[in-house]
């Protein structure tokens, strides 16, 4: 049928006669444009009036018009910054700017740049901008009157992110990095062997970073950095940064910052981007040519600024607002280095020689900006600043060139930051420095000088009468590098990678040598975080054979060797600060004796494996039986309603329970050799006999 039809069809078109194409007369059309043309429609140019571009800024200063011009000179570089300014409307009345103003960009994405990153700009102490987009209006024009509750976030549980110091043994954790960076762990260090934690595989790209504290892991990724967390190590919050190389945290862990050499545009700055940590939300883009000299920027010990360094120019910046302090930078010609104190809130940094004005030095307290002290130096090459870890002393290494004389000598000028008016004491070395370090909680420092093979070792004290004293020296020694023991006293001195390994382990009490011994072709040492163990390890990244970590006492004494299919990297997790009180750690030291018996005992008990199964089985049957009697006193306490039903309302639970229903008769019976009593008691309501006999010998 239906051929015939298309045979008569074409048939009537061979004819001449165009067919028709208009739909039936009861043709009912139910397809929308969106469903048929969708796509093409989407595409449509939208009909605007270019209000999506427009901005309105509050808490403006309102100004009369002698000041205007200078107003709109500032309103331009706070905002110009976001994208081209095509339009700006300064609404006044009798005379002075109304306190709000209008701005056109060239683009809406402009606008929206502006609103995400100048909404909060602190102008001055007066006025802080509100900045929203014109389109907003509407938008809260039409909220209904009627509030409605926000609907519930779920609430994402990572666990304790402090578990691993509630450990029963005050274990510490580390991460390594193995087969060629292809596997991550995180292993428990115990004097046996490495109690793994956690593993997996491709777990970073490149390396990974613990974070000052210790609560997160970072790993590095294509496409951004990841932080991971808590007992079982889940992803807590991810940055996206594509090509990121390098990563630093606020002392705080509040901010993080990352740096990739890509997609960086003079609009839109991405080399360094400041994030949240806790919301995952930048928080600002600050442009880089190099990061030569990584961290870029430096934190303050609290977290609160931040600074960078530029020619001729010193950048402090504050936290939340990531502005920069007082809207303005520092300009400071020559600048060449700065430092801040790892206790308090002030930067240090030095100037080289112009012409006939000196080098100089100069500790700045902020946010006040005032200059608490300057120190002039003169024929100065180069100058390195050392803070102590609790920020007591900086040492500015100084390499100087005196006059009429050749070759370099170096000052150690040393600044007793917590004395009045910051005095200087001078320590002068002719040798060559090859290494410097302090004591992270102590007053003493070391010093590497001297050339191969006569390499010297120098401790000095800086004591509490203005004097510094050299207290020892070791000469000839294979060194190349100092590592301090996080809690002061010991150290090792080391001579990496060229020097083979060598170690020597350093009491500086008395500064006696503990030990010497030698881990070849060494490249990192690191302690841990309490001081008692030390880790040294040949990476793969710098030596392709023989990579492996050994774990020593801080007296020298070898605990284990851990071979890892090419090893590269370990790095011991961070303690946060104690929360006890000084007096309270100084009880402690002085109770430790008390506390001795305990540690030793656990000691003895984990010389040997089998021991500690044992201790572990039978720490097993307690916790077992411990749960069997919680389970049996919580079953005797939800029977005793069906007891007291049973007894009649009378409480048997305890023995001496309702004596006035005993009754109570005993009998004397008496022989020729003995006495025999008997009690017997009798409780009338439960039908209940008790009976006790007893036997006297007579003699």
């Amino acid at each position: 049928m239906r051929d015939t039809e298309n045979m008569e069809a074409e048939m009537e078109y061979d004819d001449g006669e165009e067919p028709s194409f208009s739909d039936p007369e009861d043709f009912v059309d139910d397809i929308s444009d969106e469903e048929l043309l969708g796509d093409v429609l989407r595409d449509k140019p939208q009909e605007a009036d270019g209000i999506d571009s427009v901005v309105v800024v509050d808490n403006v200063p309102q100004v009369g018009p002698e000041r205007l011009e200078k107003l709109k000179n500032v309103i331009q570089k706070i905002f110009s910054k976001f994208g081209k300014i095509t339009n700006e409307f300064y609404p006044d009345a009798d005379g002075k700017t109304k306190g709000y103003i209008f701005l056109e960009y060239s683009a809406p994405s402009h606008a929206h740049e502006a609103v995400k990153n100048a909404d909060g700009y602190k102008l001055d102490k007066q006025h802080t901008f509100r900045v929203n987009l014109f389109t907003d209006f509407d938008k809260y024009m039409s909220i209904c009157d009627e509030w409605e509750a926000p609907e519930k976030q779920p609430f994402k549980d990572f666990g304790n992110l402090r578990h691993w110091l509630e450990d029963p043994d005050c274990r510490d954790q580390y991460s390594v990095i193995y087969d060629s960076g292809e596997r991550t762990g995180i292993f428990a260090n115990d004097v046996k062997e490495p109690i793994e934690i956690e593993e997996r595989a491709r777990w970073t790209e490149t390396y990974v970073r613990w974070s000052p504290k210790g609560t997160y892991l970072a790993t590095f990724h294509q496409r951004g950095i990841a932080l991971w967390g808590g007992e079982k190590f889940k992803q807590i919050q991810r940055f996206s940064h594509q090509g990121v190389q390098l990563i630093d945290f606020s002392p705080c862990e509040r901010y993080v910052v990352t740096f990739s050499p890509l997609l960086d545009t003079k609009d839109d700055p991405q080399a360094i981007i400041i994030w949240d940590v806790l919301t995952g939300h930048k928080k600002r883009g600050f442009h880089c040519e190099s990061s030569a000299h990584w961290p870029i920027f430096k934190w303050s010990p609290d977290g609160k600024f931040f600074a960078r360094m530029t020619l001729d120019t010193l950048s402090i910046y504050e936290t939340p607002s990531m502005g920069l302090l007082d809207k303005k930078s520092l300009k400071i010609n020559g600048i060449k280095d700065f430092s801040w104190s790892p206790g308090d809130n002030i930067i240090a940094f030095w100037v080289p020689e112009d012409k006939d004005i000196p080098a100089r030095v100069t500790l700045m307290q902020l946010p006040s900006r005032n200059e608490i002290r300057v120190r002039n130096l003169f024929n100065v090459v180069d100058c390195k600043l050392h803070w102590q870890k609790n920020g007591d002393y900086l040492c500015v290494k100084v390499d100087r060139t005196p006059k009429g004389t050749q070759g370099v000598v170096t000052n150690f000028e040393i600044f007793r930051m917590r004395e009045k008016q910051v005095p200087v004491d001078v320590v002068e070395m002719k040798e060559s420095i090859i290494a410097f370090a302090w004591e992270p909680n102590g007053s003493k420092f070391a010093v590497l000088h001297g050339e191969a093979p006569r390499i010297n070792v120098s401790f000095y004290h800086v004591k509490n009468n203005g004097k510094i004293d050299l207290i020892k020296m070791f000469d000839k020694q294979q060194a190349n590098s100092i590592f301090w023991s996080p809690q002061g006293q010991f150290l090792v001195l080391a001579g990496l990678r060229s020097m083979n390994g060598a170690l020597a382990f350093v009491d500086t009490s008395d500064c006696t040598m503990m030990n010497i011994a030698e881990h070849y072709m060494a490249s990192d040492v690191e302690w841990d975080p309490t001081g008692r163990y030390v880790v040294t390890s040949v990476s793969w990244w710098s030596h392709k054979v023989d990579n492996a970590f050994w774990l020593w006492t801080f007296q020298g004494r070898l605990l284990q060797k851990t071979n890892k299919e090419r090893f590269c990297q370990l790095l011991w997790r961070p303690r946060p600060p104690s929360l006890l009180t000084q007096e309270q750690i100084k009880l402690i030291k002085k109770d430790l004796k008390k506390y001795s018996k305990i540690f030793e005992q656990k000691d003895r008990l984990s010389q040997s494996k089998a021991s500690k199964e044992l201790v572990d089985k039978r720490r097993s049957m307690m916790e077992e039986y411990r749960k069997y009697r919680e389970r049996a006193v919580d079953m005797y306490n939800e029977q005793r309603p069906l007891r007291l039903e049973l007894r009649g309302g009378v409480n048997t639970d305890e023995l001496d329970s309702n004596v006035d229903d005993w009754e109570e008769e005993t009998i004397e019976k008496k022989t020729s050799h003995s006495l025999l009593l008997t009690t017997t008691a009798l409780n009338v309501g439960l039908g209940i006999v008790k009976k006790i006999s007893i036997t006297i010998p007579i003699p």
